[in-house]
């Protein structure tokens, strides 16, 4: 049993390790805490003496009413007192959870936020919304109920004990010798309650995650006939998450039975071994007597808050298993400089050196990619799908960063430059561009600096061609669109990222093939727009149609992560057998 205990109390104080270093950051907090602890344990027994006082007077001392007055005013001020520390006691409790919840979701939302395109590519969205919202608040009663009741109970006890033995010290040994047993009890329950809260957390993020892909994709599931079978999983998982809350609660109604039997227990042998002290040996006082009976169940009342408290405290360690693990993930987070990037109207040279990059445990996406594209140049990159062409996009807009190798502007690591200085001098426009809750101005004016005028938005529309079919709705550039662009074809979606482009003026652009899935007539319109976007910049094209790039300057073909073929149409095409390839495919004849 002693080794149980050790072991558990050393996995306990691992366990939580980064929530008391959370909490011993709120200083004033905790300082707070020790002081109303201290007080409350003095008005404990502040309120135990002046009771037993008033009772002793009047039914052993047969004082009057008019005595006593004095001892009932006291009482109530005590008992006042002793209602004012509890709700300091609890609002100091509550206003650290709500701190350290906000700074953890900060911390979350700044990792996510360092690599974004990891953060959306890995796990469900549902489960990270699941963490940020309900693991974090599954910390709680850590902080609200367990931190307060710990220290208070660590302090009250003591002072009733020490208060104990000075006037009955038989007493006071039967309460050392029981007392024990309520933490052993709890250490017990404790290895229950981890692990089942642990098994919820799990079941949730998996029912929150499952939940919400369905939701997303329900019109697709809808019409592959998929429904039935959906509803069903997620009413499995919906019963999964039922049965582990279930086994949390039961384990906490057997936690708080057993407390009560242990501490019932306590008390009456307490309570029999002063009765027969004072009704049959007559060895002690009245006052003694009763002043110890008073002060025993406030003694074990605290153990008991503090078991209750325990099971609140290693029901979060689930959820903060959850929060830590998701802090605690390696990533490869974009390293930034300090060095402002200005390009003084010149577009950048950019030189990949033994370019890499692995996606963790999915293995490299690219290696070895060497490649210069000169300033004002036309660069497509080729290649079959999963060749790693998006991947390299990534990289060089600094959305990601290479495991190996560099990347080179104007000769320079890109690492060197801040990424304010950096994303101002390009736009990034991909095959769904993200369009936000709002009108269509405010959705053209994310592409441009603060205080864009009106006149600004409506000739960058003019030039993305979108101004036509702005003008054939009711409030035009205020019309409102949905969440993700709903309300908008994909054609309107791009012209409206072009828009935004034609906004900014930037010297580098990016993309990731725009046209694509798009009829003819709304890709020849984005093709006059981005011809007119691409003079006086560095253009980088991601291709899937190949006709669209015939005229680059550089054609950069990649398969399987490698670089396997440069130049332009002519020279690959007498070059590299696998380009011929390609473009045959794509043109339906052999050559």
């Amino acid at each position: 049993m002693k080794y149980f205990t050790n072991f558990y109390f050393l996995e306990l104080r691992v366990a939580m390790k980064e929530l008391n270093q959370l909490a011993k950051e709120q200083r004033s907090s905790m300082v707070t805490l020790y002081g109303a602890s201290l007080l409350m344990g003095g008005v404990v027994i502040g309120q135990a003496y002046l009771l037993v006082s008033i009772v002793n007077a009047m039914f052993i001392e047969k004082r009057g009413f008019q005595e006593i007055l004095p001892m009932l005013g006291g009482l109530l001020l005590v008992l006042v007192g002793r209602a004012v520390l509890s709700y300091i006691n609890g609002r100091t409790g509550i206003r650290m959870a709500s701190k350290v919840k906000k700074d953890i979701r900060k911390r979350l939302l700044m990792k996510w936020a360092k690599n974004p395109l990891l953060a959306s590519i890995e796990g469900q969205s549902g489960q990270k919304v699941s963490t940020m919202m309900d693991a974090v608040d599954g910390l709680d009663g850590y902080y609200s109920q367990y931190i307060p009741q710990r220290i208070q109970s660590s302090i009250v006890p003591l002072v009733l004990l020490i208060t104990i033995f000075t006037e009955h010290v038989y007493t006071g040994l039967i309460m050392v010798v029981t007392a024990p047993f309520i933490p052993l009890f709890m250490a017990i329950i404790g290895v229950m309650t981890k692990k089942k809260s642990e098994k919820q957390m799990d079941k949730m993020t998996a029912f929150s995650g499952r939940f919400l892909d369905t939701l997303q994709g329900l019109t697709t599931l809808k019409l592959l006939g998929r429904g039935n079978q959906q509803k069903e999983g997620i009413r499995s998982s919906s019963l999964d998450f039922r049965e582990a809350t279930m086994d949390v609660l039961k384990t906490a109604f057997l936690s708080s039975l057993m407390l009560e039997f242990i501490s019932m227990l306590s008390i009456g042998l307490i309570a029999l071994e002063v009765g027969l002290r004072l009704v049959v040996f007559e060895s002690i006082p009245f006052f003694t007597a009763f002043f110890v009976l008073v002060l025993a169940p406030e003694f074990y009342l605290s153990l008991k808050e503090l078991g209750s408290a325990f099971h609140t405290g290693r029901g979060s360690m689930g959820a903060a298993k959850k929060v830590f693990e998701e802090l605690q993930k390696k990533d490869q987070p974009v390293r930034w400089g300090e060095r402002e990037f200005k390009s003084n109207g010149t577009p950048p040279l950019i030189e990949l050196r033994n370019l890499g990059f692995s996606y963790r445990e999915k293995g490299y996406a690219l290696q070895g990619v060497t490649a210069a594209f000169p300033s004002r140049s036309q660069v497509a990159i080729v290649g079959q799908s999963g060749a790693g062409k998006t991947t390299l996009l990534h990289l060089i807009a600094g959305l990601l960063d290479p495991s190996e190798g560099d990347l080179l502007i104007n000769g320079r690591s890109r690492s060197e430059y801040t990424e304010g200085d950096w994303f101002d001098q390009l736009s990034y426009i991909s095959q769904n561009p993200y369009l936000y809750s709002g009108t269509i101005a405010e959705n053209i004016a994310v592409g441009g600096r603060d205080g864009v005028t009106r006149e600004e938005i409506e000739s960058a529309a003019e030039k993305a061609g979108i101004s036509t079919m702005v003008a054939g709705l009711r409030k035009g550039y205020d019309t409102p669109i949905g969440e993700a662009g709903r309300g908008l074809s994909g054609g309107e979606k791009q012209r409206i990222a072009i828009a935004r482009a034609f906004l900014k003026g930037p010297s580098l652009i990016l993309f990731d093939e725009p046209t694509t899935g798009l009829d003819l007539g709304t890709e020849q319109i984005l093709q006059s727009s981005i011809e007119e976007l691409a003079k006086g910049s560095t253009v980088i094209t991601v291709a899937h149609r190949l006709h669209t790039i015939r005229a680059s300057d550089h054609i950069l073909l990649l398969d399987r992560g490698r670089v396997a073929g440069m130049g332009n149409h002519e020279e690959l095409m007498k070059s590299s057998p696998h380009y011929r390839d390609l473009v045959t495919v794509q043109q339906g004849v052999k050559l």
